[in-house]
């Protein structure tokens, strides 16, 4: 696109009082906005949108514990106390594994079989959410 077309069209803006105008011709596209206060410009051709894709790791086994509740987690009893597990601990059904507090009551969270803990989801004072993932823990 040549200066005159560009001015041509910075002259139709103000006419019209437009503060923004998108023109595409011959594959270019160029847009023109204007400030009140502030002189009009030409805008460069947009770069090329690039696509970004982040791998998930790969889960290798084992079942999640998740929240029953909406609530903070807190992954040991007290807050200077040694969490309640710790990855690779082995744990029984009926051991707890951290606490969601909701509402001011204090909520156990106990393991639902016996197993490893191979992942811990969440950290301490973390709000979740219902079906929040918080522990992973392999058979």
């Amino acid at each position: 696109m040549d200066e005159a077309s560009i001015r041509k069209y910075a002259q139709l803006m103000k006419e019209e009082e437009l503060t923004g105008l998108e023109i595409m011709e011959d594959g270019v596209t160029v847009r023109l906005e204007r400030n009140l206060s502030a002189p009009v410009y030409a805008a460069a051709p947009a770069a090329p949108k690039v696509e970004v894709t982040v791998d998930e790791p790969k889960e290798t086994g084992g079942s999640y514990i998740t929240s029953p509740m909406v609530g903070v987690a807190y992954m040991a009893p007290t807050e200077n106390s040694e969490p309640f597990v710790k990855l690779g601990d082995r744990v029984k059904a009926g051991d707890t594994l951290c606490i969601v507090e909701a509402m001011k009551l204090m909520n156990e969270i106990q393991a639902e079989f016996d197993g490893t803990v191979v992942e811990i989801c969440v950290q301490n004072d973390q709000v979740v959410e219902y079906g929040t993932k918080l522990f992973r823990i392999e058979k």
